[in-house]
């Protein structure tokens, strides 16, 4: 046998290459053709596990090893792997899912599982996370699917709430008036949508306004600060 484990060894070690070179060469070539970018590393990992699982039972024919009994074998344990896997079948079955309704995809902020981050894999077994201070997340399927997902960055445009107080003094009118203005000129409002200055409560201490401007979704956080300062600014 020593010739053969030499053969299935080299075998191995080459389909191993081959499986990761063509695994990566697709996903980048679909890329390249602006192919969506979860199907495409979905199906370059497909490839690459499907190169090597034909490659092992190749190899496993070479020492006599009948794989057409693995049909058997696995009908007749299909309870217990079943059972034994329950989770694992759950995340794969969720991934199938996530790929095929699509509630988010690669590149996408969401808020899911009690995480908030950018989606960077949708793999069949879990969804992987970069959060907005550069942590990695990885999150089971089940536990995505299971519970609440909001896609943030799913609609081109934003409302931008900025909440505040003004004196039981001042007038309102003039705060009204001073508040329409900055909302009017503040950076990145979006013109068509326009914007609202809403008179919200009669609080405690304080005449509770919030001022609601629209926004293309990649200045979101630049139009709050900006709405913030100018606010605080011409209040003063």
């Amino acid at each position: 046998y020593g010739v053969k484990v030499i053969g299935v060894a080299v075998a191995l070690w080459l389909a191993f290459k081959l499986a990761g070179w063509l695994g990566d060469r697709l996903t980048k070539g679909l890329q390249a053709k602006d192919f969506d970018s979860t199907l495409a590393i979905f199906f370059g990992k497909l490839t690459r596990w499907g190169i090597i699982v034909a490659t092992v039972l190749s190899c496993l024919g070479v020492f006599g090893v009948q794989t057409t009994s693995f049909a058997a074998v696995i009908g007749a344990a299909g309870l217990a792997v079943g059972l034994a896997f329950q989770g694992t079948l759950s995340n794969f079955s969720a991934g199938v899912m996530l790929l095929v309704f699509r509630p988010f995809s690669v590149g996408d902020l969401i808020n899911a599982a009690g995480s908030l981050g950018v989606v960077q894999e949708i793999g069949l077994f879990t969804v992987t996370l970069n959060t907005l201070d550069n942590r990695r997340i990885i999150i089971p399927n089940t536990t995505i699917t299971g519970g609440t997902i909001e896609n943030i960055s799913a609609n081109e445009y934003r409302r931008v709430d900025v909440d505040l107080g003004t004196d039981y003094g001042a007038d309102l009118k003039q705060t009204r008036d001073v508040l329409e203005a900055v909302c009017a000129n503040v950076a990145g409002r979006d013109a068509e949508k326009g914007h609202q200055v809403f008179l919200k409560a009669l609080g405690a201490s304080s005449i509770d306004w919030q001022l609601r401007v629209w926004c293309k979704a990649d200045v979101y956080w630049d139009v709050w600060q900006a709405l913030t300062h100018d606010a605080k600014v011409a209040l003063d």
